[in-house]
């Protein structure tokens, strides 16, 4: 399943951009042809401006598997042969689990103990790591009941190594009414690599890198790295210990940094001190939905390069590569905290209380002393987990960059003081560590699960005002309380990516202006498998008090409730949105690209077939 990497890369003059110049990725040097065309008129380039605004009506639905339309056996076996054998049927991996003709018992107990550890499940075509949006039809689980069926699964998958096995596949679904999707690494908590009765285009083996010592671009000169889509966070951190650099990369060793994470923002480390994943962006290779291979920058194709940068995934076309910015090496110090909250106990252990007040007092007094710390290009990762009787624990890290750790310990000595003062038995820091940025790595731990978020940014304001701060540590702790009861916990990230932190182009793109403005990433952490609409309403009850606290702020969609309200503005701002929907107007009139809670996906919806709202387990039609 690995990709030939034996082709030469050839170079390639950018526009505007050459102080150095860079090769082509061995990936993007292959084009689809005229002559790999041929009379196949099914992979045919498409054409935007011959497109009638008004869709006829046999086209209202995307084709299904047991239409008579649905592509015959002859010509999928024709499109494999065109994309030189990398077109995939594969059955879900758990099939195995389930008594039948795939059952292997041995495989199921590898599946359940091992997987996990390896890189299975990364390097696995179908699977979405958050199970619920396919619709829970083959549960990995030791004698499961009933059958395993394909569910929300792709019907195929194209396991492309080269721009010219994307451009096929998207030509195919385009002119087919297949409903496509775009899988990276899975990494998904929004529905958006799975859909029955799809085509699949699978990045994950596109991986090359390269390091570019000089680059230029407008007003951009300095060092940058170009990216192959499928590279993943813990492959960018040893391709950059190799070249001495350091890049945006997702915190989660194995999310891709070219896919989704990219094009909604990538929040990780050091985004308070060099922005997003997204601000990092110079230049992107990208299959349009009319199947041409295009380079987007700040001078070509525009529209394409606004949009990609935080303006959704998955809607506007296939990104392929990006060339990034690249900076020298930096270093970390990190810093721990734990609180906790044990209300039955005469005798407390040091960092435990028993009175509440307390408790969430302290936990306000470290959430409202980290402004200072992002403003000092910062960044946090907290917890608050609920437990039995009434008892709470938080736990956080608090990250400098280039740093001390003298000057760390200094900075939050008076956050101590104030914790001390409030009565709670904490000393200074004494889990202080200092390491570089990039780290050598290795590539196993992701495994499927039931995660669902429902969240918000924060914003500034709400730390600079005592009445909205305090409105703001009601509803954390309000929605906080009734995890332990309604399973689920709260996680705060705090990191503040200004358009300053963004410089040039990043502060010229589709980045939901909650970002700019951002505090706090204040997450509800679900892991329960059965989502149904019983429980959004239960989650909605707590998300509202968070949004009433932040009512002009928004949502950062990669870690968002597929079935935020008024997500329009959410996760986009209203301004941005309106021109991402003409932009994806213009460049996908076909409604080629489609992926829930996109710019434009009001037009289609999909009739889930297991009464789970936001789930991707039916067929994909039109609302209008």
């Amino acid at each position: 399943m690995k990709p030939n990497t034996s082709l030469l890369c050839l170079g390639i003059i950018l526009s505007k951009a050459t102080a150095l110049e860079p090769h082509v990725l061995a990936s993007d040097s292959v084009l689809l042809t005229e002559e790999d065309i041929g009379d196949f008129s099914a992979i045919a380039f498409g054409d935007e401006t011959a497109v009638f605004s008004d869709p006829a009506p046999d086209v209202s639905c995307k084709v299904f598997p047991d239409d008579d339309v649905w592509p015959s056996q002859e010509e999928w076996t024709r499109l494999n042969n065109t994309i030189d054998g990398v077109l995939l049927q594969p059955k879900p991996a758990a099939a195995v689990c389930y008594q039948g003709p795939d059952f292997d018992a041995e495989q199921c107990q590898f599946l359940l103990t091992n997987a996990r550890s390896s890189h299975f499940w990364l390097d696995e075509p179908l699977v979405a790591l958050s199970e619920w949006a396919q619709g829970r039809t083959c549960v990995l689980e030791m004698d499961p009941e009933g059958s395993c069926t394909r569910g929300g699964f792709p019907e195929y998958v194209v396991n492309a190594t080269s721009v010219k096995h994307i451009q096929a596949a998207v030509n195919f679904a385009r002119n087919k009414n297949i409903r496509l999707v775009i899988k990276n690494t899975g990494h998904d908590f929004g529905g958006r690599s799975v859909g029955a009765g799809s085509l699949s285009i699978w990045t994950h083996w596109l991986k090359e890198m390269q390091f570019i010592p000089e680059y230029e671009i407008g007003e951009y000169s300095g060092m940058a790295a170009q990216r192959g889509a499928g590279a993943e966070s813990w492959e960018t951190h040893n391709f950059m210990v190799d070249n001495n650099i350091t890049l945006a990369a997702p915190g989660c060793g194995t999310v891709g940094g070219v896919g989704g994470w990219m094009s909604m923002g990538g929040h990780t480390q050091i985004t308070s001190k060099l922005g997003l994943g997204a601000d990092q962006v110079l230049s992107l290779g990208v299959v349009t939905a009319s199947g041409r291979f295009v380079t987007a920058d700040p001078f070509t194709n525009t529209d394409l390069f606004f949009a990609l940068r935080g303006g959704g995934g998955a809607t506007y076309g296939v990104v392929t590569s990006t060339i990034v910015k690249a900076y020298p090496p930096v270093r970390l110090t990190n810093s721990g905290l734990n609180l906790m909250l044990v209300p039955n106990t005469t005798n407390p252990q040091p960092n435990a209380v028993t009175d509440p007040e307390q408790f969430w007092q302290g936990v306000g007094a470290y959430y409202r002393f980290m402004a200072g710390v992002l403003d000092a290009g910062g960044y946090g990762f907290s917890y608050i987990y609920p437990q039995a009787n009434s008892s709470f624990r938080f736990t956080t890290t608090t990250t400098f960059v280039e740093t001390t750790q003298e000057a760390a310990v200094a900075f939050m000595a008076p956050l101590y003081d104030e914790l001390q003062a409030l009565g709670l038995n904490v000393t200074a820091p004494v889990r202080v560590s200092t390491g570089p940025y990039a780290t050598r790595r290795g590539g196993g731990g992701s495994a499927p699960g039931s995660t669902r978020y429902r969240s918000r940014l924060l914003p500034r304001e709400n730390w600079e005002d005592d009445a909205l701060w305090n409105g703001t540590m009601a509803a954390i702790r309000a929605a906080a309380e009734a995890g332990f009861e309604n399973d689920f916990y709260f996680h705060g990230t705090l990191a503040s990516p200004t358009a300053a932190a963004a410089s040039w182009p990043g502060n010229e793109s589709a980045i939901t202006p909650a970002w700019r403005n951002n505090r706090m990433h204040a997450m509800l952490m679900d892991q329960t498998p059965l989502q149904s609409a019983e429980r959004d309403a239960m989650f909605a009850e707590y998300m509202d008090l968070i949004r009433a606290a932040s009512p002009d702020a928004g949502a950062y969609m990669n870690e968002g409730d597929p079935a935020e309200p008024n997500w329009q503005q959410a996760f986009y701002g209203t301004a941005n949105y309106d021109r991402l929907v003409r932009i994806k107007r213009a460049r996908d009139p076909w409604g080629v690209f489609w992926a829930p809670t996109t710019p434009g996906s009001e037009a289609w919806a999909v009739s889930p077939v297991d009464g789970v709202p936001v789930s991707q387990n039916g067929r994909l039609c039109r609302t209008t």
